[in-house]
């Protein structure tokens, strides 16, 4: 027994290093492709064509970039994204609050009935074309709004800040009720400050769910200038490929080609990524703690 004790530290640092090793390759392992995908955007398109590109950049340019970004459209687009990514998180964040705080109490009327309604929208969904004709007959169409009202709300977000709140200490609520405070009181000043790892958990899934939004874009928003990132980015990438096929069956040849899609797929994987990974850090601390106890019922 006591050389097993003697030896025990040794064996806790060599499992530590065993774990953080496996952790590496494991982070290694899935930061390459998209470490890829920024070094055939800065390439040439001979060095992606001819597969010499690894690690990093081969005939350092910028063309993809700027064939991406040279006649404004795209900048358009970003600000479109935006402005659909803040406004719709908002709303989903105000809209999940609403219906997780009563919910998670057991003093609401009819609670156990509610439940199962929405429960019963997780199991059956509607379908695109009833969605469709939903949107068009209440004359949503070209607007985003077209975007925001069919995702109000999402039932697995709701269901998750509802745990959370489940696990927050009752005696909290019940003595600011006893001092007077109402329920929109005890919402806004003592549930939310509590539920802030939650909050930031939530509004970063919801918040990426509206950057990379792209089908009901392509469905319900028709104007150009109304076009979010994803949609632009898509719709450049096949000029590209078309651009290459009428070189190609043209008189020109492949020779005079300037850009493969393979290196506007990757700048436009960069530019679309990217703003996420900058706004992760900032919400890393809470993310991880949010998903952590809203995923577990205390």
């Amino acid at each position: 027994m006591k050389t097993y004790n003697s030896n025990q530290p040794f064996f806790t640092r060599l499992g530590t290093a065993a774990n953080y090793t496996v952790l590496a390759i494991c982070s290694l392992i899935a930061l390459y492709p998209f470490w890829y995908e920024i070094a055939a955007s800065f390439s040439s398109s001979r060095a992606i064509t001819a597969g010499e590109v690894s690690l990093w950049p081969i005939e350092f340019n910028t063309e993809a970039y700027q064939r991406l970004f040279q006649d404004g459209q795209l900048f358009v687009a970003m600000r479109n994204t935006v402005l659909v990514t803040v406004v719709g998180t908002a709303l989903n964040m105000a809209l999940t609050l609403l219906a997780a705080y009563p919910l998670s109490r057991r003093r609401l009327m009819g609670r156990t009935s509610i439940l199962m309604f929405i429960t019963f929208t997780m199991l059956f969904v509607s379908g695109v074309i009833p969605n469709f004709i939903l949107v068009k007959s209440l004359g949503l169409m070209d607007t985003y709004w077209a975007l925001w009202l069919p995702a109000l709300i999402s039932t697995y977000n709701m269901f998750v800040m509802k745990t959370f709140m489940e696990g927050l200490p009752e005696e909290v609520e019940e003595s600011a009720a006893i001092d007077g405070a109402g329920d929109w009181r005890i919402l806004v000043q003592i549930i939310v400050p509590l539920c802030k790892p939650i909050l930031a958990a939530l509004s970063l899934f919801y918040a990426v769910g509206w950057w990379n939004s792209y089908f009901n874009v392509l469905l319900y928003v028709t104007k150009t200038t109304m076009q979010t990132l994803t949609l632009k980015l898509y719709q450049m990438i096949l000029q590209v490929d078309q651009s290459l096929l009428d070189n190609v069956s043209g008189s020109e040849g492949v020779a005079n080609v300037v850009l493969t899609p393979e290196g506007i797929k990757a700048a436009a994987i960069v530019i679309a990524v990217t703003p996420i990974l900058i706004v992760y850090p900032f919400l890393q601390k809470h993310f991880v703690k949010g998903v952590l106890i809203g995923s577990v019922k205390g």
